[in-house]
């Protein structure tokens, strides 16, 4: 199982997931040309892709979804609910409807060979949904834009050995910052985002064994600093001297150019 982040960040988010049979994007928040140039860049030809994800239908994540599938006529997974948002936004434009496959929370599928596991999360969208993948005893975990964690999110996300996980704000940057106080208190809030705080603690949750690598991924530009949130979460990460914290590779997805193509 592979993964490579195109592009994660509140600016728009593409997460590449496959193996040797299938290929996978996870949203397609930023335009055509950067998801092309992203694949080509880990030798993945756009016109193998076997499909696209959605998680939800913020523009950060679906903006590139209707060029794509109008140009290579790949399959659009998503709920009900967000392809029918996602369908009234304004840049994303008409897309066959025979490209729609309809999925729900806690119902997994086939793409090929990899098992796709939908689950609900807590986000200000319709029917919002992330994402594991398993194949060949493998397991891959994709969560961003979430509002808190619990119990049911941990269970999703366990056994994960590659991770991309939100780490969006620095609470107090966001705070004092200058975005105006309803913003704030979305942000803050359990249909909000994850603090660089609560995703070190959610990953300390998550350390097993076979964890090979962390994304930090889904930065605010405005809120947080790689640096910040690197540091943050490790710290959280590390705390108690977690033994098992020493075998992860914890690195920032960029918002920019694609991450490192990690395998297990």
């Amino acid at each position: 199982m592979n993964l490579c982040s195109i592009a994660s960040g509140s600016s728009g988010n593409c997460i590449y997931v496959g193996n040797t049979n299938t290929n996978i994007l996870v949203d397609a928040g930023i335009s055509k040309k950067r998801i092309e140039e992203g694949l080509h860049s880990v030798d993945i030809n756009p016109e193998k892709l076997d499909g696209i994800l959605i998680t939800h239908e913020h523009s950060d994540h679906v903006c590139g979804v209707g060029v794509m599938a109008r140009k290579y006529h790949m399959p659009i997974y998503g709920t009900v609910e967000t392809i029918a948002a996602m369908l009234k936004t304004k840049n994303v434009g008409r897309i066959p409807e025979e490209c729609f496959r309809y999925i729900q929370p806690d119902e997994s599928f086939m793409i090929n060979d990899i098992q796709v596991n939908p689950f609900a999360m807590s986000h200000d969208a319709s029917n919002p949904v992330c994402y594991t993948f398993e194949a060949e005893g493998h397991k891959v975990g994709v969560a961003t834009d979430l509002g808190k964690y619990d119990d049911y999110i941990v269970s999703k996300l366990a056994d994960s050995e590659i991770l991309l996980l939100e780490a969006n704000h620095d609470e107090n940057m966001l705070q004092v910052g200058a975005y105006p106080y309803y913003l704030k208190r979305r942000i803050l809030g359990d249909k909000g985002h994850l603090s660089n705080e609560n995703s070190g603690k959610l990953i300390r949750t998550l350390l097993h064994e076979k964890m090979k690598y962390v994304f930090l991924g889904h930065l605010s530009k405005e809120n947080n600093f790689p640096d910040l949130a690197y540091e943050t979460v490790k710290f959280e990460v590390e705390a108690d001297g977690n033994e098992l914290s020493k075998a992860v590779s914890i690195q920032v997805a960029n918002r920019e150019v694609p991450s490192e193509f990690v395998s297990v």
